[in-house]
């Protein structure tokens, strides 16, 4: 028998994480940890997400659904079938990998067929704001090859414009979140191009981006909200140009590592990206970092403390993870 414990831990913020639908000034993660009576132990941190309708609350419920069949020895390929992709399952997905990589004594990249990760370049989030505090927090950041930039809708010609003013050798993310209107897209489809934007994120809302569709992508567009997992996948083709591939969307390394090459094999680009967390939630996605033409796995950088076995960050250069941490 095994024994399941899920925990819920609180991370504060440097300053604050906004973005178009709010604001907040701490991550709240759920952790899940696996461990058997010879001390093999696994762990896996899942970000609970309200846009998609979980709560801290509610995904502690889903985890305690199914911890008789987890302590019993259900597997990821059962996991699959028992929850539905999101948070819960990351977190149990996750934990799993760990654990059987702490049971066998292999690391996880070898159990999942994948070469070592290596070192990674990370965007670094520059929050939505007025273009003045955005501008000022442009320039903190100017040394760092890629910035990914929150956008909040109306006035974001102006945070484009402050933000490439005061870090002019920056590769430029923009992120809406959703948060364009259909009717203002090409216009700001030009203000990116005009503002060297590399690639823009989820512009429309999930239901309405179809619309991608009937315009010319003078910029790449990345699918966020749009996509979690393979189910669906191929109808974004010639809305999207990318997918942002997240563990807390797909449930989990397992369906994201299928995401991955489904993604691939459609002629997708790939970005690697996560919700605001600690360097638990960031090393099983160091593990698809190698297929992947954006790396966003900032969530530690933006912490005001991180776990004590964390990532090695330099400036944006994320390392490996460490066994002790995960895999």
């Amino acid at each position: 028998m095994l024994d399941l414990k899920v925990t819920v831990e609180h991370f504060p913020i440097l300053g604050k994480f906004v973005i178009a639908r709010g604001a907040k000034t701490e991550a709240v993660t759920v952790v899940a940890t696996i461990e058997d009576q010879t001390g093999a132990r696994g762990r896996g941190e899942c970000v609970p997400y309200a846009r998609y309708g979980e709560t801290v609350e509610s995904v502690v419920r889903q985890i305690e659904t199914v911890r008789t069949l987890i302590e019993s020895g259900a597997d990821r390929a059962a996991l699959q079938r028992l929850l539905p992709a999101g948070a819960a399952r990351n977190a149990l997905d996750c934990a799993l990998w760990d654990f059987e990589a702490k049971r066998r004594g292999v690391a996880a990249h070898i159990l999942a067929g994948l070469p070592p990760p290596g070192r990674v370049v990370t965007a670094f989030t520059i929050s939505a704001g007025s273009p003045d505090e955005m501008a000022a927090a442009a320039k903190r950041a100017c040394g760092r090859p890629l910035l990914k930039i929150k956008l909040a809708g109306e006035g974001d010609a102006a945070r484009l414009a402050a933000v490439r003013a005061a870090a002019p050798a920056s590769i430029l993310i923009a992120d809406a979140n959703e948060a364009w209107p259909q009717a203002e897209l090409e216009r700001n489809l030009e203000i990116c191009a005009k503002a060297g934007v590399a690639l823009i994120e989820q512009p429309l809302p999930a239901g309405e981006d179809a619309a991608l569709a009937r315009v010319q992508h003078i910029v790449p567009v990345c699918a966020d909200e749009s996509v979690h997992g393979c189910t669906g996948l191929e109808d974004l083709r010639g809305r999207y140009d990318a997918i942002n591939v997240k563990l807390d969307k797909t449930g989990g390394l397992t369906e994201a590592l299928a995401l991955v090459k489904l993604a691939q094999g459609l002629g997708f680009e790939l970005m690697i990206g996560c919700m605001v967390a600690s360097s638990l939630a960031m090393a099983p996605a160091l593990l698809l970092a190698g297929n992947a033409h954006f790396v966003d796995l900032d969530g530690p950088l933006l912490l005001a403390r991180d776990r004590p076995e964390g990532l090695i960050y330099e400036d944006s250069i994320v390392n490996p993870p460490s066994p002790a941490l995960w895999g």
